[in-house]
């Protein structure tokens, strides 16, 4: 007896801050290997490592948490819904802080 799994999803808050975990972490793993390539000589091998292992979990994270949203995030209720807004804002505050840092720390 074969017997499928029923995916649902609807479009809410959470399910749209899944697409936006997706979309970010695709982004953000392209910006960081760019970076990376163009400045990854002057670093020393202790930061070069720390960057490898965030250039390779970040975007893994983000995009598992973005899936579970998408998929799952019809079962959340609003007060969960609003933490998980939260947390998007918080990641796109450093992510814009690290951009800008780089954008300084490239200009010198």
């Amino acid at each position: 007896m074969l017997t499928l799994a029923q995916v649902n999803f609807g479009i809410n808050l959470a399910a749209l801050i899944g697409i936006i975990y997706l979309l970010l972490a695709i982004v953000y793993f392209l910006l960081t290997v760019a970076w990376l390539a163009q400045r990854g000589t002057r670093l020393t091998s202790w930061g070069l490592a720390l960057y490898i292992i965030q250039v390779i979990f970040t975007p893994i994270i983000m995009l598992m948490c973005g899936m579970i949203l998408f998929f799952q995030g019809w079962r959340l209720d609003p007060i969960l819904q609003i933490e998980q807004f939260l947390l998007l804002l918080l990641i796109i505050y450093f992510t814009i802080k690290d951009i800008l840092i780089n954008a300084v720390y490239r200009n010198r």
